[in-house]
């Protein structure tokens, strides 16, 4: 396990570093997930790229730290971890909240950020009262008492049943993240609207979504794309908000091709 102290916070991450040639391929994890939801994703690339993962604050084996967060809070935890890593020229891959946090850090530091991969997220997400009200029935009921409608949004009806033991450990993943860093980080996306600030995107990016996500729905991430120009949009089939889990490898695909496409424009 690796570890490293950056504002304040103790963050848990896995840097593999392959050949020094590589390009640096940086994932960001979703609302109430860890960094292992990456695990089949970097098994499959780790050998092209050097690849960074990390567990962002109120997450995994991350600490809380000071609550409620604002977006920038974990945008900042990024470039410090980056910045720690002495690492350059990155591709960020983010899903959901993580997806907000590569638009981010892509606009805050264009100068160590070459290209982007948003899936299943949105220049804003949901509105204010939607966020409030989950942080209400949180800080009532507990993660319990969202845990089946969040799988819903998740993954499709077909990968959710109890015979599936990749489902039932997503579902203890959720169960057991911190219910202060999940509130904290509703909080931050609820407060966080990137609308105004994208359009200045000017790097490759890709935007995907699995076509059966009910929460950041195909038709919001089609907006997210149409918002920054040039940037490249596609669904994977079969899947919900969490397509590197649910359809790893039509995940991976759509990555590499994305990848083969722009070899000059992420050439070091």
């Amino acid at each position: 396990m690796q570890f490293a102290t950056v504002n304040t916070v103790n963050i848990h991450f896995q840097y593999l570093e392959a050949a020094k040639d590589k390009p640096v391929l940086v994932f960001v994890n979703s609302l109430g997930t860890d960094f292992r939801i990456w695990d089949a994703i970097t098994s499959e690339l780790s050998e092209a790229f050097s690849i960074l993962r990390y567990d962002k604050r109120g997450h995994g084996l991350s600490d809380l730290g000071k609550t409620p967060y604002k977006m920038d809070d974990h945008i900042d935890d990024l470039e410090a971890l980056i910045e720690h890593l002495n690492i350059q020229n990155v591709i960020v891959c983010g899903l959901s909240v993580g997806g907000m946090i590569a638009q981010g850090i892509a606009l805050k530091r264009p100068d160590i950020v070459r290209a982007l991969v948003l899936c299943d997220t949105g220049h804003k997400i949901g509105t204010s009262q939607m966020w409030q009200e989950r942080i209400d029935a949180l800080e009532t009921g507990g993660l319990s008492s969202m845990v089946d409608a969040v799988m819903e949004r998740w993954f499709t009806a077909e990968f959710r049943h109890q015979d599936n033991p990749e489902f039932l450990g997503c579902r203890a993943m959720l169960e057991r993240q911190s219910l202060a860093g999940y509130v904290s980080t509703c909080a931050a996306i609820r407060d966080a609207d990137f609308t105004d600030q994208v359009p200045s995107i000017a790097m490759p990016t890709l935007c995907l979504v699995g076509d059966q996500d009910l929460a950041t729905t195909p038709d919001l991430v089609r907006e997210l794309c149409s918002l920054i120009p040039g940037a490249e949009f596609s669904e994977i089939s079969n899947a919900g908000h969490i397509p590197c889990v649910e359809q790893p490898a039509a995940f991976c695909n759509v990555l590499q091709a994305f990848f083969e496409k722009h070899k000059v424009s992420l050439e070091l």
